[in-house]
C-alpha cells in the first residue's frame, strides 16, 4: 500500500492508504479500521478521532483525524505541527494476513 498524509491548515490530518494491488482492497477494508488507526496514533493524545472513509473506485481509504495536531501549525509545540509525518509512520503498521513492506525488500 502506499501512504501519505495532507494537514487541513488546523488540527485536522488525513491518512490516505491506497491499494497498489486492487485485489486487496478487500482485506486492507476488513483489517484497518478507524479504531486501529486511533490506537496506533494514541500518543497524539486522547481526543484523537478518527473516521475512516473508503473510496472503492481508486482502491484507497481515507482516515480523517480530528485533534491530530496539536493545535496545528504555530499553534502547536510538537515537532511535525502539519502531521508530514503521519504518511511515514503508518507505512510501520502490521497488517495481519498481508504482506509487509520489509517482506518485499523496502
Amino acid at each position: 500500500a502506499v501512504v501519505s498524509t495532507q494537514s487541513t491548515g488546523g488540527d485536522t490530518a488525513n491518512l490516505g492508504v491506497i491499494c497498489r494491488d486492487p485485489s486487496l482492497y478487500s482485506a486492507i477494508d476488513e483489517r484497518i479500521s478507524a479504531e486501529d488507526v486511533r490506537k496506533y496514533f494514541s500518543y497524539l493524545g486522547p481526543d484523537l478521532k478518527v473516521t475512516k472513509y473508503a473510496l472503492p473506485g481508486s482502491s484507497s481509504f481515507n482516515f480523517l483525524m480530528e485533534n491530530a495536531l496539536g493545535g496545528g501549525g504555530i499553534a502547536s509545540i510538537r515537532s511535525d505541527p502539519q502531521g508530514k509525518a503521519i504518511g511515514q509512520i503508518f507505512t510501520d503498521f502490521i497488517v495481519e494476513g498481508v504482506k509487509h513492506k520489509s517482506e518485499y525488500g523496502l
